[in-house]
């Protein structure tokens, strides 16, 4: 199994720091990969994979910088976001020259297995530039994996792909990170990020803005309004007592609860039981409503 370590990394062009002091580590599994436009994902990504060498600090991939080691290219795969495939090439050739260039002992048998595993095979001796993007992305996919990689390294994999091809797109992601492989994507589209990825990394103006499971990043938001959902046995006599304490800021009453904003969360999550038990209020449901990827993307990009 293998480890993409960055520490301490940068990277500029002349007077613009497109990545600023960057330490992460990416371990087996599925990561997301977060940020506005510009924030740096792509660089950090041709760090990773080897075609950037940061200005200072250390990018690895089992403990081995990924700058000139041709050797260790052989565990990576890149994906990248720009279309930089010969159009005059069909999907074949292009899957066979990378499966030539990694230097597998049976090229074909490879081409053939990547193809497949995207879905191309019908396609596969069209040449690329009669592809749609979605095409076009899954062609980048099986060069990409026609060696097996154990690192794999996606930019905004799924553009320009049908909804059925995104679907499978996606397990194939979340396949290949159950069976061990580290699997890093970047994405624009916060849906897809919170139904393939295990872990996020989220990434604002070159650095590391947050890093770990997105639900437990918001809950220590401390110092951001959380919202409640909550369900019980007298909704309006709940509420009225609730909203009586401080650690309340307003209280929506519906036909399926209470939404409840909070301000202050360790006193809110001690408040709710203790009002319950006093004014004899069964409580039904207590969940969170603004635990989703969303609403933390927003609340880390907005000052």
């Amino acid at each position: 199994m293998s480890t993409i370590e960055v520490e301490h990394a940068s990277r500029w062009y002349g007077n613009v720091v497109a990545v600023n002091d960057v330490t992460m580590d990416v371990g087996p599994g599925v990561t997301g990969l977060l940020g506005p436009n510009g924030a740096g994902k792509s660089t950090l990504l041709h760090m990773m994979s080897g075609f950037l060498e940061p200005s200072i600090g250390a990018v690895r991939v089992d403990r081995r910088p990924t700058w000139h080691d041709h050797d260790l290219y052989r565990t990576i795969g890149l994906v990248p976001e720009r279309d930089a495939v010969y159009g005059y090439l069909t999907g074949w050739q292009l899957t066979l020259a990378s499966a030539r260039l990694h230097g597998l002992p049976d090229p074909e048998e490879a081409a053939r297995r990547a193809l497949a595993t995207v879905e191309l095979t019908d396609a596969q001796d069209r040449r690329i530039d009669t592809y749609s993007k979605g095409m076009r992305q899954r062609a980048k996919v099986a060069a990409a994996l026609v060696h097996e990689p154990e690192v794999l390294l996606l930019d905004e994999p799924f553009n320009g792909m049908d909804p059925r091809q995104r679907l499978h797109m996606m397990d194939l992601v979340r396949t290949m990170g159950a069976e061990g492989r580290t699997v890093l994507f970047s994405s624009h589209i916060l849906e897809e990020v919170e139904r393939v990825a295990e872990h996020i990394q989220v990434i604002i103006a070159g650095r590391l803005a947050a890093s770990g499971d997105f639900r437990e990043i918001r809950r220590l938001m401390t110092d951001r309004p959380h919202v409640f959902t909550i369900r019980s046995s007298d909704d309006r006599r709940l509420a009225t007592a609730l909203i009586a304490d401080r650690s309340t800021t307003g209280i929506e009453v519906g036909e399926d609860g209470l939404r409840v904003h909070a301000a202050d969360f360790g006193r809110f999550t001690w408040l709710v039981p203790q009002v319950s038990r006093d004014l004899a209020v069964r409580v039904r449901e207590v969940r969170p409503a603004d635990e989703s990827l969303e609403s933390v993307f927003s609340y880390l990009v907005t000052p």
